[in-house]
């Protein structure tokens, strides 16, 4: 019986580790007006450059600065890199001609407010910034 109720700990510790990075961080990806619901996939593909445009409109992400800790949780859950991976993906493809990674602003205020006055525009901000009227199209 010992070892049953090892096994279940080391199982249920096990799933503990292997839970979503941002099971808890609440990042919320708040967009233009024009901009529906997106999952996750879709999000990763728009900072990764890889969509550029949905339902005709042009998209225009941001970041917040590199080390700030609600990019490190977005990346985290939604590209599955760490800074220095994003980083280096976006330095190789400037190089190879591909683009440029999306601006960065310093803070959610300012991701709120590009937000609201720029069609296309697109960014994540931590929940607790959250305000009334902000079009939200993805919620951890």
């Amino acid at each position: 019986m010992k070892r049953k109720s090892f096994l279940t700990l080391l199982a249920a510790t096990a799933l503990a580790v292997a839970l979503p990075a941002w099971a808890d961080d609440n990042v919320v990806v708040i967009a233009n007006s024009a901009l529906r619901g997106l999952d996750a996939e879709s999000l990763k593909r728009i900072w990764a450059g890889r969509t550029i445009e949905l339902d005709g409109t042009a998209l225009r992400p941001v970041n917040m600065p590199a080390g700030h800790s609600v990019r490190r949780r977005f990346l985290a859950a939604v590209m599955q890199q760490d800074d220095d991976e994003y980083i280096a993906y976006w330095t190789v493809r400037r190089y190879v001609g591909k683009g440029a990674p999306p601006r960065e602003l310093a803070s959610g205020a300012e991701v709120i407010e590009f937000v609201r006055s720029t069609p296309g525009a697109i960014g994540y901000i931590d929940a607790a910034d959250l305000k009334p009227g902000l079009n939200v199209v993805f919620r951890r």
